[in-house]
């Protein structure tokens, strides 16, 4: 997978894990303030296709990670 294929996946995934543990009528919910943590996740997203930098795929890269095309 590239740097910016593992992001997507990281993002995607810390997004539904979040909901699922910040809305109150699933299974698995513990407190809203997860909700907050799908906030930050949003903001970076919108950071990096601002910017077009992205810690996370910064940190892939480094741990060996080929850059996408």
């Amino acid at each position: 997978m590239t740097s910016w294929q593992l992001v997507r996946l990281f993002a995607g995934t810390f997004i539904l894990l979040s909901l699922a543990l910040g809305i109150p009528g699933s299974p698995i919910f513990v407190s809203q303030w997860w909700l907050a943590f799908t906030a930050f996740v949003g903001a970076n997203l919108l950071q990096s296709a601002l910017t077009k930098w992205c810690l996370l795929e910064s940190i892939m890269r480094k741990l060996g990670a080929r850059p996408g095309v």
